[in-house]
């Protein structure tokens, strides 16, 4: 018996791999499997569904004719991602036995917050345990049924996975483990529960359920606690509720004759979907009836108002009266449904000033089915709120003819309901930060501080007039530059440069210390052309440049094509870069589209070439000191170039150390800049910063989000140690969120890269062979990562013999106090939240430096700045 069973599968299997565009269904059904069996989820037939191409391997089949099930590896079509899964299709009655598996759905999953691969095996053991394990043998999932006499696997008419024993009885189902959908005839029972999905293409338990409890059927987001949007009216006169054809416990629909089941959507919505003769289409939404297309908890996104306008709602924020603090803004211009986020985030450690934002003539959807305060007083109503951090507004419904009424705290806000239209006495009061106003003391010290800048400016003017007087020190200007720049092709004049440029007609940007111009050469070869404007640290700026990159080339770095070194002039002249920097690609609130998971992982190998090569293979090893987004641009088939060798510093090959002053740009800097002495491994560590920034496609420093979430390696270290690194995958990209578990792979390597203890940190050439599989990461890593944000107030600068080791001198608390101290630590946290560059000097001063040339392909006339 069991040879003949193996002999069938076979057989099934051998016809459904045939076909190149669609899987054959068998003459006879197979709908059990013996014990010692396995499966290997190998390379499948293409599959058409609703929701595109997929790919289905199958294992059981059940059914001739009408609504059948099979059961097998259903894969996205690249074969990235596949679950161990049931599916329900439907043949016409004229193709019987020769039909074709098309248009199958998904019903049940085992492993839906945990796909598997190719190579992925499923086993029944001789046990009685049904196994899923992936291709390195990792156990993915599991019956826990090894030893409980079980006989067999069976694929039942109704779509149910069941494990039996010798008497044919029940010992494991999949009907006691719901995923999002049931099938006619499956039973909802107290306690169990339906969990939508993500999204149409990410399998993964999402925000919304359904379930049966304490008699009722609900409906409701999940948060804390749980906010209901539906509460069945009638109570359950049993505990449970059964799927049949047109009903569902108080819910009414169509029978039919063709297959049905019902999928709570990952938009929230109960939906009934029947066969239509060539696929699933929605037969009903069965809250239609219910309650109003506004109803749903996101709907319009958190905090955003929801109007209803026919069958499409209308989303908006919520705004204050004329003349008045607006506290909200869109998460996304484009699409309002989003919602919107509070413009200065609340703060537990500052709820002093938090305050209650008034929003008149609106409902909220959990009110009618939630716990709330009866006859209470709108004031008692809203203390009660500012008093618990954890309130984040509160819903206050006053009673016809009475100061008294009902009020609903909540911790969590989701969409609004707008009420304009209805005659109710509802109103929201949204919780806010209101902002620190400047107090006398404050504007003392900005006009103390202007005075002293003032006074600066006429004392930099006179050493500037000085300065121009010293001939001598042109002349060894010209002289150093004629032995660093042999390497570059061309020395410009400056009239040449304002011809190619069209008298500097075209800007492309504007950073700190003068613009960017496109231009054109003979040729026809477009070029970039930075007008250096100033002196001191641009004249530093310019050397640096000129004798880092003027004589190495490589792939992955800007290429200095020439310079002008005229007079006062100081011109750069680089190859151009047609889709700017990186980025205005990754950050959402600037991103000009979305880059996939192929383009990142190219962007990430790119970087980490180029920089080996600055490390290892030039005659000097070059620290470039400076990496971050901005200085990472793309040519137009976006490969990636380092640029910006501005703070760049040039060391002996075989000295394994430096002392420095502190460069770079705030949140991409390495723990040792402390000391101040500093080896290549601070470029590893900004590297891994950039890399954790391109996966989760946000800034590390991001204000805009809740204080918890603020800065992105302190969410890293928490979602690792909490084993939840597919939460932070760029939420933004549905193509990042297809490929996520290898972008948590790839946050290892970034990981690596971010080790508190620089020995500890890999090299970029041994990244670079980690990027290509020839190594592996290192599986001790300390997640204790993250610089101290108030690392600015222990810098330490260092006297003019910057390279003599233990020449650091301390930061004594008298040389910087009181005022100067506090307009220190505020421009370095400026710098940090706009990611522009400093240099600290051996004067305890902090000098904002050059805010970039990544502009080079952008050609929008209103970008007057390198930064956002």
């Amino acid at each position: 018996m069991g040879h003949s069973l193996c002999c069938a599968f076979i057989l099934l299997l051998t016809l459904a791999i045939s076909s190149p565009h669609s899987i054959n269904a068998q003459p006879v059904e197979y709908p059990l499997a013996n014990l010692s069996n396995s499966w290997i989820n190998t390379a499948s037939t293409i599959m058409n569904t609703t929701h595109g191409s997929v790919r289905l391997n199958p294992i059981l089949v059940r059914g001739r004719l009408g609504p059948r099930f099979v059961s097998g590896f259903y894969c996205y079509e690249n074969n990235t991602a596949c679950l161990f899964a049931v599916l329900i299709f439907q043949n016409s009655p004229d193709l019987d036995t020769t039909s074709r598996i098309q248009f199958a759905e998904l019903v049940w999953s085992a492993n839906r917050n945990n796909p598997v691969t190719i190579g992925a095996t499923l086993k029944l053991t001789q046990d009685g345990d049904l196994i899923l394990e992936e291709a390195n043998g990792g156990l993915v999932w599991s019956t826990n049924t090894g030893g409980k006499s079980v006989s067999g696997l069976n694929l039942t008419e109704t779509g149910n996975l069941v494990l039996f024993d010798k008497n044919n009885a029940v010992v494991w189902q999949s009907f006691d483990h719901p995923t999002d959908s049931l099938v006619p005839g499956q039973i909802l029972a107290s306690g169990q529960k339906l969990t939508s999905g993500v999204s149409s293409t990410n399998w993964g338990q999402g925000q919304y359920s359904l379930a049966v409890t304490d008699a009722e059927l609900v409906l409701y987001i999940e948060s804390n606690p749980p906010q209901f949007y539906f509460k069945s009216e009638n109570e359950l006169s049993i505990r449970k509720i059964q799927l049949k054809n047109g009903s569902f416990g108080e819910f009414r629909f169509r029978n039919s004759s063709a297959a049905q089941f019902m999928k709570l959507d990952p938009d929230g919505h109960p939906r009934i979907y029947e066969w239509g003769g060539s696929n699933f289409t929605e037969a009903v939404d069965l809250l239609s009836t219910y309650i109003g297309v506004c109803a749903y908890p996101m709907v319009c996104g958190k905090y955003s108002i929801c109007t209803s306008n026919s069958q499409w709602p209308q989303c908006t924020c919520p705004e204050g009266a004329s003349g008045k603090t607006s506290y909200f803004t869109q998460e996304s211009d484009r699409h309002p449904n989003l919602g919107c986020s509070i413009t200065t985030p609340l703060s537990c450690s500052h709820s002093k000033r938090h305050s209650l934002f008034e929003v008149k003539k609106i409902n909220y959807f959990s009110f009618s089915s939630s716990p709330y305060n009866d006859e209470t007083s709108l004031e008692h109503c809203k203390n009660t709120c500012l008093m618990n951090c954890s309130c984040k507004a509160a819903i206050f419904r006053n009673h016809w003819g009475s100061s008294m009424g009902n009020c609903l705290l909540l911790t969590e806000v989701f969409s609004l309901m707008n009420n304009d239209q209805e005659n109710t006495n509802a109103t929201a009061f949204l919780k806010v930060q209101m902002q620190k106003s400047l107090d006398k003391r404050t504007i003392a010290i900005v006009i103390s501080s202007l005075g002293a800048f003032l006074g600066a400016v006429l004392i930099i003017g006179i050493w500037f007039f000085l300065y121009r007087k010293k001939v001598e020190s042109k002349e060894v200007e010209e002289g150093y530059l004629d032995q660093v720049s042999a390497g570059i092709s061309t020395r410009f004049s400056y009239e040449d440069l304002k011809a190619i440029t069209g008298n500097f007609n075209h800007k492309l940007g504007e950073g700190g210390f003068g613009s960017v111009f496109e231009g054109t050469l003979s040729n026809g070869t477009k070029i970039a052309v930075k007008h250096l404007d100033g002196v001191g640290l641009v004249k530093k700026s310019f050397l640096a440049e000129v004798e880092t990159i003027g004589s190495i080339h490589h792939v992955s770095l800007v290429r200095l094509i020439g310079f002008c070194a005229e007079k006062s002039q100081r011109l750069l002249v680089y190859e151009y870069m047609s889709n700017s920097s990186l980025n205005k690609w990754i950050f959402p609130r600037n991103r000009v589209a979305s880059l996939k998971w192929q383009s990142r992982r190219k962007i990430i190998f790119d970087v980490a070439k180029g920089l080996a090569y600055l490390h290892e293979e030039c005659r000097q090893k070059i620290l470039h000191l400076d990496i971050k987004p901005q200085n990472i641009l793309l040519d137009e088939n976006f490969n990636a170039k380092v640029s910006d060798f501005g703070m760049s510093k040039l060391i002996d090959k075989d000295q394994s150390q430096v002392v420095t002053t502190l460069r770079g740009t705030p949140g991409y800097l390495a723990p040792e800049w402390l000391s101040s002495i500093i080896t290549d491994k601070v470029d590893v560590y900004s590297f891994g910063v950039v890399v954790l920034e391109i996966l989760c496609g946000r800034k590390n420093l991001d204000r805009s989000r809740p204080e918890e979430e603020m800065h992105l390696l302190s969410l890293f270290k928490r979602k690792a140690e909490e084993n939840q690194l597919l939460d932070i995958v760029d939420e933004f990209s549905d193509d990042m969120q297809l490929h996520r578990v290898e972008v948590v792979d790839m946050m290892r390597v970034a990981a690596w890269c971010l080790q508190s203890d620089f020995t500890k940190r890999p090299s970029m050439s041994v990244v670079v062979k980690v990027l290509e599989g020839l190594l592996d990461v290192d599986n001790n890593l300390d997640y204790n990562f993250m610089i101290n944000p108030q690392i600015q107030k222990a810098i330490v600068p260092v006297d003019h013999k910057e390279d003599d080791i233990g020449a650091s001198t301390p930061l004594l608390p008298s040389v910087l106090s009181g005022p100067s101290f506090t307009i220190f630590t505020q421009l370095i946290t400026y710098a940090t939240e706009i990611s522009i560059p400093i240099l600290i000097s051996k004067d305890y001063t902090a000098e904002f430096y050059d805010l970039g040339i990544a502009m080079f392909g952008v050609k929008s006339s209103n970008l007057s700045s390198l930064d956002d």
